[in-house]
């Protein structure tokens, strides 16, 4: 237990004497008057310029930096073009390039400034792998666009079907292919889902075959159906002897009608159009033929008791 004798000591102890706080007070005023002041403030000048000069340099690094990287992205668009690279293939390797180039740009300006660049990259590769971790599905998009780069089941300007999508591919990025509907909407389809699923292209093949149904009326001569649809497709230029001459067969004997296939082979790009004018021409000159096209129907037999 403390007395209090020991107690008044102790207060005494935290007490400093007047001569102590004077001779104390005179030496942080003697440092003050003797202190050079004309040194200190061109040490600060010294300083400040000196940290002006680095970051102006970091500036004009990353600016110089940025200039290159888009001559080296010029130098290679026109080899690309010369060596006729597939565009897709082409804008895949340039963002890659650019953000390659550009970190390393970064990475420069940051040195400049006396950052140390190894804490930075450990950092860097520290939040890397937690973004990658948060961001895995984004990755497979880009592990899925470097696969359709390197496949390339389709290219920039084919019209495809895939995911229940149907479009012409405007662009194949590092995460999305863009697809142009007929009607002009854009469609985004991950490239994880399109580089594991089914993607049926119509553009790759040069030619394709057209088919057409055709319901005519039992009683109804067939062999006068065949030549008259044989005649239509023989007068148009688009349609190809190879690689198998246009035909015509019974394909179904429907409930109410009968039901003739007609195929006929035409370049890729003459598909619809003539697929589209050759419907035209069997409905408007079938008829005069004796043909009908008969409506579906149904005999209903009614007994009397």
């Amino acid at each position: 237990m403390v007395t209090t004798e020991e107690a008044v000591k102790s207060v005494e102890k935290l007490i400093v004497p007047d001569s102590v706080q004077k001779a104390q007070l005179a030496e942080v005023v003697s440092k003050i008057a003797h202190t050079d002041y004309q040194q200190l403030v061109n040490d600060m000048i010294s300083q400040a310029l000196w940290i002006g000069l680095k970051i102006l340099l970091a500036i004009a690094i990353y600016i110089v930096g940025k200039w290159i990287t888009n001559w080296i992205l010029r130098l290679l668009n026109r080899d690309f073009e010369r060596r006729n690279v597939d565009a897709s293939l082409r804008n895949f390797l340039r963002s890659m390039i650019k953000v390659v180039m550009m970190i390393l740009v970064i990475l420069a300006a940051i040195q400049t400034l006396g950052i140390n660049t190894t804490s930075f990259l450990a950092i860097f590769a520290s939040a890397g792998l937690a973004v990658g971790m948060a961001l895995s599905g984004t990755l497979q998009n880009f592990a899925g666009g470097v696969i359709l780069l390197l496949l390339r089941p389709y290219r920039i300007g084919d019209y495809i079907t895939a995911q229940g999508q149907s479009g012409t591919v405007k662009n194949i990025g590092l995460f999305s292919t863009q697809l142009s509907t007929p009607d002009n909407r854009i469609i985004y389809v991950p490239n994880s889902a399109i580089s594991t699923s089914i993607v049926d292209n119509y553009s790759q093949p040069t030619t394709r075959r057209v088919d057409w149904n055709i319901s005519i009326s039992y009683g109804d001569d067939v062999d006068v159906a065949r030549k008259a649809i044989l005649a239509m497709l023989s007068v148009d230029k688009r349609v190809l002897t190879e690689p198998a001459e246009p035909m015509v067969v019974v394909a179904e004997l429907a409930n109410s009608a009968v039901i003739l296939k007609a195929r006929a082979w035409c370049a890729n790009d003459d598909y619809w159009g003539l697929f589209w004018d050759i419907n035209e021409k069997m409905y408007k000159q079938l008829p005069a033929e004796g043909i009908h096209f008969p409506f579906p129907q149904m005999d209903v037999h009614i007994k009397q008791n």
